[in-house]
This record gives C-alpha cells, sequence and structure tokens, in this order.
C-alpha cells in the first residue's frame, strides 16, 4: 500500500502574530528604539517571516516602522478606514493604550488582491508613544 503525504503549509497564526510583536517588544528593550525601528523595517530582517511583518505607529498616527511597506513610513495613518469605513489605526490606539489585545478590519491582501477579513495583534510600546503590531489574513 502507497501512502502519500502532503504538506500544505498552513496560514500564519495568530499565535505567530502575536509571539513576533512580543519578540519586537524585547527587542526594543534591548536595542534601543532607533535599532530597533531599523531592524523592523528590514525585509529581509528577522522581523518579517513570509507574510508576517511588525509595525509601529506612533499615537499621533505617524508610521515609524513597517516591514511590509516601507513607503508607509513617516506617513500618518490617523485617518485611514478599512473597506467598511472603520477607523482601524484608532481601534489599534485604543487596544494598545488598553493592554493590548486584537483587532479585527477588512483590508486588500496583497497576495490575493482581495479584499479579506484581517486581525491585528497590537501592543504598547513602554516609554515611545507607540503601539507595535502585527497581522493576519483570516
Amino acid at each position: 500500500m502507497l501512502c502519500v503525504v502532503s504538506r500544505i503549509q498552513a496560514a500564519n497564526t495568530a499565535d505567530e502574530a502575536t509571539a513576533l510583536v512580543k519578540a519586537g517588544i524585547e527587542f526594543v528593550k534591548a536595542n534601543g528604539k532607533d535599532n530597533a525601528l531599523k531592524a523592523f523595517n528590514d525585509p529581509k530582517g528577522d522581523f518579517v517571516k513570509g507574510e508576517l511583518y511588525l509595525f509601529v505607529i506612533d499615537y499621533d498616527g505617524i508610521t515609524l516602522a513597517h516591514g511590509g511597506n516601507a513607503k508607509l513610513v513617516g506617513k500618518n495613518m490617523n485617518d485611514l478606514k478599512d473597506a467598511d469605513g472603520k477607523s482601524f489605526i484608532q481601534a489599534f490606539v485604543e487596544k494598545a493604550k488598553a493592554g493590548g489585545g486584537w483587532v479585527d478590519y477588512k483590508w486588500t491582501n496583497p497576495t490575493t488582491k482581495k479584499v479579506q477579513g484581517k486581525s491585528s495583534y497590537v501592543a504598547d510600546l513602554p516609554g515611545l508613544n507607540a503601539f507595535i503590531g502585527c497581522g493576519i489574513y483570516k
């Protein structure tokens, strides 16, 4: 009898996104803000894992790091809305300031080019007036 096992790579998980955010927080603590932002912005660095990447946005809405799209660094994201009109950056801010957690919204998946459900885990970066996050498509 022939048995064939196929391994299909699963989509990134919530646990992987949460772990990446926590690793990012520890990296900031150990290496300082400037070194951390440089590392988070490096598309070939340790903080970009396939479709997972870190982003850092200050509480005024300015993107400080974005492992998925360097063109967003320096841009004000405060007024950004998802496909349903949800101000998800404001939701990120509220969630991060309240101790961190998940925020659901809809966003265009760069791989499929289709609007999909997305969830991002965000957490406060103590002493930096900013939050860090990582998202997964559902």
